[in-house]
């Protein structure tokens, strides 16, 4: 539990993330003092570039604690020695993605109001308390690591931790699981998928982390460890592409989601945009190449290692953005089995192009938990700290 010395490094990067954290306030002022007409949202086109990003870290925030739980709950030394890490990464990450999605909706003045009247038949209320449930255990979950005479309870913390970040991912995928209405959304497989995204989008942002604070540290990840974080990086992108095509296959049975899947996959009636995000952001350079990064026997190399999580967190982005945008851009089928016609753009695909301030607000959340991460790294000694070897006998 003890603090880092104050040096400059840490002041240069608290001042550089409050800047990124207040040009985030700020866009988000003036969204709420001018409008949505600033933004490039509308009637059909509601969640926008900001919750990509939110939803991405609160995503990212749960699967980064499997570090510590696999650490903690399974006993695995390697793992055990991030843990305090990855329980301040996902505290972090689930901050600023709250951050912006409170600042996202409009008014943010009256949140009171979202949690203190509850509709239990909205997974939106669910998630007030599946999101301060995970802030509240992952903080006791961290006591019972940095407080000295508690490592009894760090275990039964873990669980409940390894448990909740389930249920709390299962319900941010029960958020467009449940959208009957979206061809694109509605599916019971978005539930384990968010899950798997989760754990592959979080321990690629724990690798990257962890390999800056390696680098100002001057110290290597050893070559034990590197090999099995490689592995399970690989592993958790396999699976996550596989359920993928299992997703999309599946839609492509349903008669009612062709026209959708033709607008994704094969950018057809205005799909362009997100079929090119699909193919070339998610799949090729978000999964594909990470995969021949990770698994390639003459590419297994820290640096290989650290690019591979830099491009699933480029197609976690990518397909997010395909995900969230493309599913609203589709047009609703109001009245299913008649044709419509109005002069309200029925049956007309959306446009949407993001505005400046909305992404200073997405980007403005990755700065709000760059601070946090910045600052709990300066206050607390969290810094991984592999087993030392067992010296050989003579």
């Amino acid at each position: 539990m003890q603090a880092i010395p104050s040096s400059r490094p840490f002041w240069f990067a608290a001042a550089l993330a409050g800047a990124i954290t207040g040009a985030g306030l700020a866009a988000a002022h003036f969204m709420e003092t001018q409008g949505h007409i600033v933004t490039g949202m509308g009637n059909e086109v509601v969640w926008g570039v900001p919750h990509v990003f939110a939803i991405f870290m609160i995503v990212a925030a749960s699967g980064v604690l499997n570090m510590a739980s696999v650490g903690s709950v399974f006993g695995q030394p390697a793992y055990k020695a991030r843990a305090k890490l990855s329980g301040l990464l996902s505290l972090a990450l689930l901050a600023g993605g709250l951050m912006v999605l409170m600042l996202d909706l409009g008014r943010p003045e009256r949140v009171i109001v979202a949690a203190t009247h509850y509709n239990f038949r909205s997974v939106f209320a669910w998630n007030v308390f599946l999101y301060s449930g995970m802030a509240a255990i992952v903080l006791v979950y961290l006591w019972t690591m940095l407080q000295p005479g508690l490592d009894r309870w760090s275990r039964p913390a873990g669980i409940a931790a390894l448990a909740w970040r389930f249920v709390l991912t299962t319900g941010t995928g029960s958020i467009f699981g449940f959208l009957v209405a979206r061809p694109a959304y509605q599916s019971a497989l978005l539930a384990p998928l968010f899950i798997l995204f989760s754990l592959a989008w979080g321990l690629a942002l724990f690798l990257l982390v962890q390999a800056v604070l390696y680098a100002r540290a001057g110290r290597v990840l050893p070559q034990d460890v590197h090999a099995r974080l490689a592995r399970l990086l690989g592993v958790f992108v396999a699976a996550c592409l596989y359920l993928v095509a299992v997703q999309h296959m599946t839609h492509l049975y349903e008669a009612r989601r062709a026209g959708f899947e033709a607008f994704l996959l094969l950018g057809r009636h205005g799909g362009t945009p997100y079929a090119t995000l699909f193919w070339a952001g998610y799949v090729l350079l978000g999964s594909v190449l990470p995969l021949a990064l990770v698994f390639h026997p003459r590419l297994r190399t820290p640096g290989a290692l650290n690019a591979a999580a830099a491009l699933v967190l480029l197609g976690a982005f990518a397909w997010l953005y395909a995900f969230i945008v493309g599913g609203q851009a589709w047009p609703l089928e109001i009245f299913p089995g008649h044709e419509v016609r109005s002069s309200f753009a029925d049956g007309v695909t959306a446009r949407y192009a993001p505005s400046l301030p909305e992404l200073l607000l997405g980007i403005g959340g990755l700065g709000a938990a760059f601070l946090v991460t910045a600052v709990g790294l300066h206050l607390f000694d969290l810094m991984p700290r592999d087993p030392q070897p067992a010296p050989a006998k003579a």
